[in-house]
């Protein structure tokens, strides 16, 4: 197969997405392997690192969309690869399309086959492509908090962990998951007052288990999160429905409990976000605010650790992307059940169901247009 690696467009975006190990694996397995020139230096991989692995530089990205029977990215297309995307070509990426209908509608018209990484399951039905990712945001969550939280950079002047004599900050973060329990590890470990907040009342027990009496679980409810914010210095949203829009839980009338100067993080922005206010940011122009409350809301944070969050990615969509290159894309989701999830677009149809709900589209299931998955 004939593998496209393009270089990412995003803004401020330096992953990219294969390590020059990764390229090396799909060579050795006899794929032709074609990567945009300096695809790889925002991650500390120059060409020649490539081209020792088994692949071919070519400079023009329109050069690598064109070569490529598979595309393999980080993120979502944007605007200006809407037409480098062709019919039956196979785009191996996280897509999020549930906010973003202009690009559902591109891929559709364009018959392309999407396979995002993070509706992929595994046999336990947790979510592999996007665990890492998650790792990365939740723990830079807290980082790029903490930095907001001070004065000159827009917050409220407070140190996360206080110092003795004064109070640490206080942090809520809603959702128990991946996100949600990585910002707690880093939250707990600068000394700052940790309250979570999630709906299962069975993960809420493993919280408790996993942090001890370091954090305050809450059972999620409209009462219970204006309460918990009311007093909160920072905010971190991990709230993640699997392929959906993410549900609101922070209206604009609740952020007027919300201290003057306190920072919000909302990490589920890539699928819409969970604050009613939310609106997807860049990293050179990362906050706003409403109602005196910060907002960073970056729809690639892992995008500024591009080395580490490669390394991390590549480790974890490297088994699938050569499933998919040797046995072939029918045969290969067909063989894996948790790999059909991955599946959002196939043959113009959106074959992928929360997202179809999050955008009024109709859903067709992917049994429907393939025998045997």
């Amino acid at each position: 197969m004939k593998i496209g690696l393009p270089k990412e467009i995003k803004d401020n975006e330096y992953r990219v997405g294969l390590t020059p190990a990764g390229v090396q694996a799909l060579a050795d397995a006899g794929h032709d392997l074609f990567v945009e020139d300096s695809a790889g230096e925002g991650s500390g991989f120059s060409d020649q690192h490539y081209v020792d692995a088994g692949a071919t530089i070519i400079d023009s990205a329109d050069d690598v969309w064109a070569e490529g029977d598979m595309i393999i990215k980080v993120k979502e297309p944007i605007s200006a690869e809407y037409t480098r995307m062709r019919e039956d070509q196979l785009l191996f990426t996280y897509l999020h399309l549930a906010p973003e209908l202009e690009l559902t509608k591109q891929m559709l018209d364009r018959k392309v086959t999407g396979v995002a990484y993070e509706t992929i399951t595994d046999k336990e039905g947790r979510l592999p492509l996007l665990t890492p990712m998650s790792e990365v945001a939740g723990r830079m969550s807290v980082q790029v908090g903490a930095t907001h939280l001070e004065k000159m950079n827009g917050g409220r002047g407070i140190l996360l962990g206080g110092v003795p004599g004064v109070p640490a900050a206080s942090v809520v973060i809603i959702g128990g998951g991946v996100v949600g329990t990585e910002a707690a590890k880093m939250a707990i470990g600068l000394g700052a007052h940790v309250t979570m907040i999630d709906l299962n009342l069975e993960r809420l027990r493993e919280l408790d288990d996993i942090f001890l009496s370091k954090i305050q679980t809450l059972a999620s409810s409209r009462y219970q999160i204006q309460e918990a914010i009311s007093h909160a210095d920072l905010v971190i949203g991990a709230v993640l429905i699997p392929g959906a829009s993410a549900p609101k839980l922070i209206t604009r009338d609740m952020l007027k409990l919300i201290p003057d100067g306190s920072v919000l993080v909302d990490v589920a922005v890539d699928q819409g976000g969970c604050f009613e206010t939310t609106r997807a940011t860049t990293h050179s122009n990362p906050t706003y605010y409403e109602e005196g409350v910060l907002h960073y809301c970056v729809a690639n944070m892992p995008g500024a650790v591009p080395r580490t969050s490669t390394f991390a990615l590549t480790n974890a969509t490297l088994p699938y992307a050569l499933e998919l290159a040797n046995r072939g894309f029918e045969a290969a989701i067909m063989a894996d059940k948790g790999l059909a999830e991955g599946v959002n677009t196939y043959q113009g149809k959106l074959t992928y169901e929360a997202v179809a709900s999050s955008q009024g589209l109709e859903y067709t299931p992917l049994d429907s247009l393939i025998e045997g998955v």
